[in-house]
């Protein structure tokens, strides 16, 4: 019972968003940490991430969402901010991790909300 409930597709799609909002972080840390390295190319997700993923959610298949994986790639459009050709920007990359860690925290407190109420539905009791 419990493992069709955690299979659906929200919840499926709630646990990929925070993988990918965790490993989004660690390529804007990644970005951070290398603002001063002499050629460095930000990295981020794929463009078209959002689109392939809204794809997959509107097509209903859990499966193919369980099994999507976050691609990120090095920013090469961006102007370079500094002569060596780097192009991380800290003001940028301090915002994007801001709103990423704001994702994030919404989607925790989406999941913890959704166990809430499975387990007020389970015990009868509400915590």
């Amino acid at each position: 019972m419990i493992d069709q409930i955690m299979e659906r597709e929200n919840y499926v799609l709630a646990k990929k968003l925070l993988d990918v909002s965790h490993a989004r972080h660690q390529a804007i840390s990644a970005n951070l940490a290398n603002v001063e390295t002499p050629g460095y190319k930000r990295t981020d997700l794929k463009a078209d991430f959002a689109q392939e993923l809204q794809k997959l959610a509107s097509g209903n298949d859990v499966e193919s969402i369980a099994q999507y994986e976050a691609t990120f790639e090095k920013d090469f459009n961006s102007p370079n901010v500094r002569p060596d050709g780097n192009n991380v920007q800290m003001d940028s990359e301090l915002l994007k991790m801001s709103e990423n860690a704001m994702q994030y925290e919404f989607l925790t407190q989406y999941t913890a909300n959704s166990m809430k109420r499975i387990k007020t539905a389970i015990t009868g009791r509400v915590v």
